[in-house]
């Protein structure tokens, strides 16, 4: 080997022989919370306000002193119901931890409805259960401020279009509730309990439900139900409900329900279809259409509807908002269409309620 080749081959041999030896050097940058959380670093659906708005000096109001007592209530409330839960699941079951499931809430809103020729009003509504899974979590305790089987099927189905003084009064129920399966495939619950009121009215009810799918985009949810109530009757109620993603966000669904009146002697029915897409991160649309019906004298159509609702989440996953228009067409206003427009309010306080918006 010539000299000048060798002389020019000895940096690369130096090279590589002290490569096996030496550990790359990656330098690592640490950035902190409040670094990555700047508003030029996030989408800009993260925050409820424009980039600019973050380095304002906060403005005190009557809004932000009624919006920070609302959130502390939350956080003192939510974990008053919760430990409540956890205490009477510990004190049923006989054990010395909580048992998992329990899904005890209290539901708190004010809505306003504007009808044609009627001024809106604010009225309180009010909603609860505590849910507490007992030993082995077959056996659970059941307590609801309302019992669905004593509604009248078209409230059920128009129920968020409602406010409280259009509602059917009905008291609150509590029931033990025994789960069982049959096979892996239908889900059985059967509960024993009373109305909760004097004299009580003791009632059984029995539900079973399965959930197929049928294909990549259809899914197909079956429910049937049995019940008696002591001053009321019997009564069945069948719900089957089909839905598949329809693209671009949107899902559509559609919901049919045929129940027994015992005390009127007649079937009501309904046929509901809907389509549904979340927006953003803190909003979502729903429109729907429905037709309801019954079998006395004879088979006929007592009411249509359709309906959009806009729910809004106003802060984390417990403070919502809804503004719902809706077009209700009975048969005893000879279906003419009567028009409403509901704004609704609501704060959940549970420690574990995680709802859809």
């Amino acid at each position: 080997m010539a000299k000048g080749a060798w002389l020019l081959s000895l940096p690369l041999l130096l090279a590589g022989a002290n490569s096996y030896g030496v550990e790359p050097v990656f330098d690592l940058q640490e950035h902190s919370v409040a670094e990555s959380l700047l508003p030029d670093k996030l989408p800009l659906s993260f925050y409820t306000f424009s980039p600019e708005e973050y380095w304002a000096e906060p403005v005190d109001s009557y809004w932000l002193d009624f919006s920070n007592f609302i959130m502390r209530q939350e956080r003192l409330q939510g974990l008053n119901v919760q430990a409540f839960g956890k205490w009477a699941d510990r004190t049923l079951s006989g054990e010395g931890h909580d048992l998992p499931f329990n899904d005890s809430y209290l539901r708190i809103g004010f809505a306003t409805e504007s009808e044609y020729g009627d001024l809106a009003q604010f009225e309180p509504e009010i909603k609860f259960r505590l849910d507490i899974p007992t030993t082995k979590r077959k056996l659970r305790l059941v307590i609801e401020s309302e019992s669905d089987e004593l509604i009248p099927l078209e409230e059920r189905q128009r129920d968020r279009q409602l406010t409280e003084p259009n509602r059917s009064s009905d008291t609150s129920t509590g029931a033990l509730r025994y789960l069982s399966q049959v096979g892996e495939a239908v889900n059985l619950s059967n509960d024993l309990g009373a109305r909760l009121h004097l004299p009580p009215d003791a009632f059984w009810r029995a539900t079973a439900e399965r959930f197929w799918k049928l294909d990549e985009d259809w899914g197909l949810r079956v429910q049937q139900r049995l019940y008696y109530f002591h001053q009321e009757g019997w009564g069945a109620r069948s719900w089957v409900n089909a839905g598949r993603n329809i693209g671009n966000g949107w899902r559509f669904g559609s919901s049919s329900e045929l129940s027994w009146v015992h005390k009127d002697r007649k079937f009501v029915a309904s046929q509901i279809f809907s389509t549904w897409k979340r927006l953003n991160n803190r909003s979502s649309i729903s429109p729907r259409v429905g037709v309801l019906g019954e079998s006395q004298p004879s088979w006929r159509t007592t009411s249509a509807f359709a309906d959009l609702t806009w729910r809004y989440r106003l802060h984390s996953d417990w403070l919502f908002a809804e503004l719902i228009p809706a077009l209700t067409f009975p048969r005893e206003k000879s279906f003419k269409d009567q028009g409403s427009v509901l704004f609704r309010v609501e704060m959940f306080f549970s420690g574990s309620i995680n709802p859809d918006f």
